[in-house]
């Protein structure tokens, strides 16, 4: 299942080259915007990333909610936490949110076995 996570961040490294190698100056703005607004503020880098799994996860987009299950992932929540916040998400982005709060369970899962793995 670890592939999974393999996968996803191999398409998602080759296609941010490709979008960004355009050049575009809106484009790489936005780019920069995401970075920057995820750095610590008057909230921490931490707090952020999982306001950006909530809001990921309400929105139904399943890449920003396997990017930012993994960035939870990488700062140290658990998955109790992670629950939790998804919890709320399923309760404000209502039941057409379960296909996706499935595939963010399963891709949680994918980023313990791969952590197991290492």
């Amino acid at each position: 299942m670890s592939n999974q996570v393999e996968e996803f961040n191999a398409y998602r490294s080759k296609m941010n080259e490709r979008i960004l190698s355009g050049n575009n100056k809106i484009t790489k703005r936005i780019f920069n915007l995401d970075t920057n607004a995820f750095s610590d503020g008057a909230l921490d880098k931490r707090t952020k990333e999982l306001l950006g799994l909530v809001a990921s996860a309400v929105l139904r987009c399943d890449d920003c909610v396997k990017y930012h299950l993994e960035a939870c992932h990488k700062i140290g929540y658990s998955w109790k936490e992670v629950e939790e916040a998804l919890a709320i998400a399923n309760l404000i982005g209502g039941t057409i949110m379960i296909p996706h709060l499935r595939r963010a369970y399963e891709y949680w899962d994918a980023l313990e076995e791969m952590a197991n793995d290492n």
